[in-house]
C-alpha cells in the first residue's frame, strides 16, 4: 500500500512539474528540439485571431530588420502606453493616408533636431486593411532614409493594429528624413483587375509616430525648431500667436510678416494661424506658442520675461512656467524693436522676385521636391522619386510630381511625352495597356498587342497638356496587365511570384517649348505660385476690414499658403480704402458687408449680396434645396426630356471632341454677375483693377468668424489644388468646393518679346477658338487667291 501511495504522489510531482514547465514556454508545433536545447519563448508565425477595434491602438515592438525583412505577425489592437520620458513626434502630414491597389508607395521628410536625431528613437505606425487583403502575400514596409527598418504581415481586417519597429543607431539625421511607406498587397480569391481596386490598407496618423528617448529631444533652441514642429495626430499644424497690442495701429504688417516667414520656415502642408490677446493657450505636438509684443505689454501674461527684452530687441526660445513647453518669445523696449526681432527670423526666408526657383517646395508632404519646368526639357524619372520595379501583379500604378510656371499657357495644344523604358513577359496577353494621367485626368494610353512579350526601349507615349496647370502637377504611370492564368484565376493563384512587368527609372519626361504668358483672372495661378503677388517688386496692397482675432488670423492662413507656393514671404502693406491702390495688385479680405463696392464691381460680385448673402441655418425649416428643386421643375416643364437628351449630347460632344459652347464663339463673352448661394460660407474671386493693369484679388465670407473657419479648410493641401477659374466657393455646411470658370481674360507679357512665344501664344489661342480659327483659315485663303489671280493678271500673256 505505502508503495502505491508514494508511486502517486511521485507521478502527481512529475505532472505538476511539467504543467508548470508548459507554462514557462508557448505552444510550439515546431518539432522536438535536441537534447539540451534552451527552451525560449519566440514569435509564432501565424496571423492572431481579430480583436474588437479600440480607439488608440497598441505598440508591438519588433527588432531592426535586414535588408529584406520577413514579414512580422499582425498585432493586437489596444492602447499603446509611452514610456516616461519618451517624446512622440507624430509623421504622418495627411488627415488620412490610405496605401490602395496592388503596389502603394508615398514618400515625405520630417525635420528633427540635432538632440532628436542622436537620440534613442522608435518608429511606430498603426493600420487597417480590407478584409480582401490577403495576409500571406501581402506586406507594409516602412523605410527611414531610404533604408528599411522593418516589415509588417498585412493582416487587420477587423480593427486597427500597430507595430513599433526599433530604429537603428545614426540612421536618423539632424534635418529631413524621409519617410517611406510601401504596400504590396494581393487579393484572396479573385484575379481581375477590378479586383484590384478594392485592396487598400490605411495608415492611422494618430497611431503614427516616432518616440525618442531622452531629456534634451523636447528642448527648442533654434530657428531649426519651427522647421521641426512637425504636425498633431490628425496632420495639421497651428501657430498660436498671442499679442496683447493686436488690435493697436502699425501691428498688423509685421504680425503677418513673421506669419508668412514661421510658413515657410516650416513648410507644413495644413497649417492655420490662430491669434489671440490673452493668455497662452494649451500647448501640444504641432503646434507652437508665440509671444509678440513690447516687455510691458507681455510682463503681465509672461512673468518670467528675460530681461534683456526691456533693453533690445529679443527673439528666443524661453520655456512655459506653468506648462514646461517652449515657447517663442519676440519682445523688444519698442514695437519697432519688434520687428527688428520678427526680421531676424524671418529674413532667411526672404528671396528677390528677379531669382528663378529651380524647384517647389513639396518635400513635406511628397518628396522629391517638384521640378519647376520653364521650357523644353527631358528629366529622368529616377530624379522624379520613381523607382525601378518589378512587378508581378495585375495593375500597377506608380505617380510623380511636376511643376510649371504662373504663366503657363499651352492646355489646347501642347503634347508632352513620355519616354518609356519598360519590359514585359509573354504571359501578358494582348487587351492589356499602359495609361498616363496627369491630375487624375486620362492624358493617354498605349495598348500591349505583342504575344511574345517585350522589351520598350524609350517607347514615345504623347501625354496632352491640357490637364496641366500652373504650380504643381501629378502624372501617374498605369499598367494593366492581363494574362490567360488571371482568366482562370486557380486556387492560390491571386498571388503571383514572378514578375510579369518592369518599370525602369531611365524613362524620362519631355516637356517642349510652351507659350508662356500671364492671365488675368487666373486663381489656378494664385494658387499654383501666388501669381501675381509672388512676382512683386513693391508691397502688396491689402485691405482688412477690421483688426480682430478671427479676420486676422483668416488672413495670416492665406498669406501664410501663398508664401509656401511662392516660395518667399509677400510683401504687404495695409490700406484703408481702395482709393489709394490704384492700378496696383491687390487684396481684399473680410466679411462680404464691409467689403468695399469698387473691389466687388471689378471681380464681378454682386453688391447686392451684402445684404442678401447669410448662411442658411441648421434649424432654418422652409429651405429649398436649389438643385433638387431644378431637376423636378426640369421634369415637370414641357420638352425636358429634350432638353437632357441635347444636354448629354453636348457633353458627348464636349468630351470626345474637346468642343463646347465657348469654343465655337468668335471672341469670349462677357462675365456674368455670380451671386453667391446662401450655402456658401466662401468666396474667393479674382479680377482687374479698374483701368486694367493689376489683379484685384477678393476673399470673403458673411463673417468673421466663417471667413477663419473656411480658409482653414480650403488651405489644407487637399483643397487648396481645387482653386481655379474666376471664382471659387466653398460651403461648410456640403464640403463642396465649385469654381465658375473665367470667360475673358487679358493677357500679361511675362517674358521678353520673341516671336516664338508670340507664335506659340497664337496657337494656343486659335485651338482654343475655333470659329476665330477657321474664319481666319477663310480669310488667309481668300487673300491668297486674289493675290495670286492679281499676279497672274500682270504677269502672264494677255490675248
Amino acid at each position: 500500500m505505502r508503495k502505491i501511495v508514494a508511486a502517486s504522489l511521485l507521478l502527481l510531482n512529475a505532472s505538476a512539474f511539467a504543467f508548470a514547465q508548459a507554462q514557462t514556454a508557448p505552444f510550439d508545433m515546431s518539432g522536438e528540439r535536441p537534447p539540451g536545447a534552451s527552451v525560449t519563448p519566440r514569435l509564432t508565425s501565424p496571423t492572431p485571431p481579430a480583436t474588437p477595434a479600440a480607439p488608440v491602438p497598441p505598440a508591438v515592438v519588433a527588432q531592426p530588420q535586414p535588408a529584406a525583412p520577413a514579414p512580422q505577425p499582425a498585432a493586437t489592437a489596444n492602447t499603446a502606453v509611452p514610456r516616461p520620458g519618451d517624446v512622440r513626434r507624430y509623421v504622418v502630414p495627411f488627415s488620412q493616408l490610405g496605401l490602395g491597389g496592388e503596389y502603394d508607395r508615398r514618400s515625405w521628410s520630417v525635420y528633427l533636431t540635432p538632440e532628436q536625431a542622436a537620440a534613442k528613437a522608435s518608429f511606430t505606425f498603426a493600420y487597417q486593411n480590407a478584409i480582401v487583403v490577403a495576409p500571406e502575400a501581402s506586406a507594409l514596409t516602412v523605410y527611414l532614409n531610404n533604408r528599411p527598418i522593418g516589415q509588417q504581415r498585412v493582416g487587420s481586417p477587423d480593427g486597427p493594429s500597430a507595430v513599433t519597429f526599433e530604429v537603428p543607431p545614426s540612421l536618423l539625421q539632424p534635418g529631413a528624413n524621409l519617410v517611406t511607406f510601401e504596400a504590396d498587397q494581393r487579393h484572396r480569391t479573385d484575379c481581375s483587375i477590378q479586383s484590384t481596386y478594392e485592396l487598400w490598407s490605411n495608415i492611422d496618423p494618430a497611431g503614427t509616430f516616432l518616440s525618442f528617448t531622452g531629456r534634451d529631444v523636447a528642448q527648442l533652441s533654434s530657428a531649426d525648431a519651427i522647421r521641426a514642429i512637425g504636425v498633431d495626430g490628425a496632420g495639421k499644424t497651428e501657430f498660436d500667436i498671442v499679442v496683447p497690442a493686436l488690435e493697436q495701429p502699425g501691428t498688423t504688417k509685421p504680425l503677418l510678416r513673421l506669419a508668412q516667414g514661421l510658413s515657410v520656415l516650416s513648410s507644413m502642408p495644413n497649417q492655420i494661424f490662430a491669434f489671440s490677446t490673452a493668455s497662452l493657450p494649451a500647448g501640444g505636438p504641432g503646434k507652437l506658442s508665440v509671444l509678440v509684443g513690447t516687455a510691458a505689454e507681455l510682463r503681465p501674461i509672461f512673468p518670467g520675461l528675460p530681461p534683456g527684452a526691456e533693453s533690445a530687441a529679443l527673439a528666443a526660445f524661453v520655456t512655459d512656467p506653468r506648462s514646461g513647453l517652449p515657447v517663442l518669445l519676440i519682445s523688444g523696449p519698442s514695437w519697432q524693436a519688434v520687428s527688428s526681432a520678427i526680421d531676424t527670423i524671418v529674413s532667411p526666408t526672404d528671396r528677390s522676385s528677379d531669382i528663378r526657383r529651380d524647384v517647389l517646395t513639396t518635400e513635406r508632404w511628397s518628396a522629391p521636391n517638384a521640378p519647376l519646368v520653364f521650357s523644353g526639357t527631358n528629366i529622368a524619372l529616377s530624379q522624379l522619386g520613381v523607382k525601378t520595379t518589378e512587378f508581378s501583379g495585375r495593375r500597377l500604378r506608380t505617380s510623380f510630381n511636376v511643376a510649371v510656371p504662373a504663366d503657363f499657357y499651352a492646355n489646347a495644344y501642347g503634347e508632352a511625352k513620355v519616354l518609356l523604358d519598360a519590359a514585359y513577359t509573354d504571359n501578358v496577353m494582348p487587351g492589356s495597356h499602359i495609361d498616363i494621367y496627369v491630375n487624375d485626368n486620362i492624358a493617354s494610353t498605349v495598348p500591349i498587342t505583342t504575344t511574345s512579350g517585350g522589351i520598350l526601349r524609350h517607347l514615345p507615349i504623347r501625354v496632352t497638356m491640357r490637364h496641366f496647370k500652373p504650380g504643381l502637377n501629378s502624372v501617374a504611370i498605369e499598367a494593366i496587365l492581363m494574362t490567360k492564368d488571371d482568366a482562370v484565376c486557380a486556387p492560390g493563384s491571386t498571388a503571383g511570384a514572378t514578375p510579369r512587368f518592369a518599370l525602369f527609372d531611365t524613362s524620362e519626361l519631355q516637356i517642349p517649348d510652351f507659350a508662356r504668358v500671364g492671365q488675368r483672372p487666373n486663381l489656378a495661378a494664385m494658387a499654383g505660385t501666388a501669381y501675381p503677388y509672388g512676382r512683386a517688386t513693391e508691397p502688396t496692397p491689402l485691405f482688412i476690414d477690421r483688426i480682430d482675432a478671427d479676420t486676422l488670423s483668416a488672413a495670416a492662413t492665406l498669406l501664410g499658403q501663398m508664401a509656401i507656393t511662392a516660395g518667399h514671404p509677400i510683401a504687404v502693406e495695409t490700406v484703408a480704402s481702395p482709393n489709394t491702390i490704384g492700378d496696383r495688385d491687390a487684396i481684399f479680405i473680410g466679411s462680404i458687408s464691409q467689403m468695399p463696392a469698387t473691389a466687388l464691381s471689378q471681380t464681378n460680385i454682386a453688391t447686392a449680396s451684402q445684404a442678401s448673402w447669410h448662411p442658411v441655418a441648421d434649424t432654418q425649416a422652409g429651405v429649398v434645396d436649389t438643385g433638387t428643386a431644378f431637376e423636378e421643375w426640369n421634369s415637370k416643364v414641357s420638352g425636358g426630356v429634350l432638353r437632357n437628351r441635347i444636354t448629354a449630347f453636348r457633353e458627348w460632344v464636349s468630351r470626345n471632341f474637346d468642343i463646347s459652347r465657348s469654343s465655337l464663339q468668335f471672341i469670349p463673352g462677357a462675365e456674368q454677375i455670380f451671386t453667391p448661394a446662401n450655402a456658401d460660407t466662401l468666396l474667393i474671386a479674382q479680377g482687374s483693377s479698374p483701368a486694367g493693369a493689376g489683379a484685384w484679388t477678393v476673399v470673403a465670407a458673411p463673417s468673421a468668424k466663417d471667413l477663419r473657419e473656411g480658409l482653414e479648410v480650403l488651405t489644407t493641401q487637399l483643397n487648396w489644388p481645387q482653386i481655379s477659374g474666376h471664382i471659387t466657393t466653398y460651403s461648410s455646411k456640403t464640403g463642396k468646393i465649385e469654381t465658375v470658370p473665367v470667360t475673358r481674360f487679358d493677357f500679361v507679357p511675362s517674358t521678353p518679346w520673341s516671336i516664338s512665344n508670340y507664335r506659340l501664344i497664337a496657337a494656343n489661342w486659335l485651338s482654343t477658338n475655333i470659329l476665330s480659327y477657321a474664319s481666319l483659315l477663310v480669310v488667309f485663303v481668300l487673300l491668297i487667291g486674289v493675290t495670286t489671280s492679281s499676279m497672274l493678271r500682270r504677269l502672264g500673256r494677255s490675248k
